[in-house]
């Protein structure tokens, strides 16, 4: 079985596909991924080359693998950087092509819109699209604050305003919501998921990655993924997530040398390749708390 993974690419660094690809990979998935943007590295670094890819080349790629029969071979879809509007109408006529051959695939939704600090980085279209199109057809969703905070209204300070934007966000259709990036206590990070039964928060400590580290939510959707696709349970998924992430990063900030460990104007590259054995025998074991 595959997941069949729309989103960005970059040639250097790690966002989009290059971010999402091996991780699934690693963790043992045939991974079919479809380009929505080929640029020479992730807008983070303030400038970059290459273009937006289009609608009409990924619904030419959908189609061609309509046309080897395999499609009822792909157990899921993951979305991400769109580049273009148009392209959301293309995953939507990807998702119902493949549901078609698959009913029990699942539809996985990394709404990127933008971050704190940063504002919006798409086209202004796009976020409106993103919560009219493409949140009611997905199954699972991986925003981080500022897009919950976007897709719900809802200003989010605590972890009471968080239950109530996830309550929001399943009411729009995804059954499964993973908040990705959450902070209510200095020094340490949460990750906040449930799938209307259950919501579990997880906490682990907080590195000093200044601005953060690109291409980090779409590492986050494809490793929440694939362990949800092996176990089928939300707190297993979450514990086995959060520890591959956190070893990932922690490798990641540790490529710093001394010089840039106190300049956060330093981008730092997730270290996927070096750092892959957290994929798979994580180092760390972060647990879980139910909260509701």
């Amino acid at each position: 079985m595959a997941v069949l993974s729309i989103q960005s690419h970059v040639v250097y660094g790690y966002a989009g596909n290059t971010a999402a690809v091996f991780p699934l990979q690693r963790l043992g998935r045939e991974v079919w991924a479809i380009n929505t943007v080929e640029f020479s590295n992730h807008t983070g670094y303030g400038s970059w080359r290459g273009k937006a890819l289009g609608a009409e080349l990924t619904s030419d790629l959908v189609l061609g693998l309509e046309e080897r029969g395999v499609l009822n071979q792909c157990e899921a879809i993951l979305s991400g950087y769109l580049g273009e509007a148009e392209v959301a109408k293309a995953i939507i006529n990807a998702v119902k092509k493949v549901r078609r051959a698959n009913p029990d695939a699942l539809y996985c939704l990394d709404p990127v819109m933008g971050d704190k600090g940063r504002g919006f980085y798409v086209k202004p279209q796009i976020p409106q699209i993103i919560k009219n199109d493409l949140v009611p057809l997905a199954d699972i969703i991986f925003p981080n604050l500022f897009e919950m905070e976007t897709l719900t209204g809802i200003n989010i300070e605590n972890t009471s305003d968080a239950i109530k934007a996830i309550n929001t966000l399943h009411k729009m259709g995804p059954g499964i919501v993973l908040l990705t990036s959450f902070k209510e206590t200095d020094g340490e990070l949460s990750m906040i998921a449930s799938d209307k039964k259950n919501i579990y928060k997880i906490t682990t400590p907080e590195l000093p990655l200044g601005d953060g580290v690109a291409g980090t939510g779409d590492m986050t959707a494809a490793v929440f993924l694939s362990q949800y696709l092996n176990t089928n349970n939300l707190e297993k998924t979450l514990n086995l997530c959060t520890s591959s992430v956190y070893g990932i990063l922690e490798e990641s900030f540790k490529s710093k040398n001394k010089k840039q460990i106190n300049d956060n104007n330093v981008s730092i590259e997730l270290k996927l390749i070096e750092a892959q054995e957290h994929f798979a025998n994580p180092a760390y074991s972060f647990k879980a708390v139910k909260i509701n």
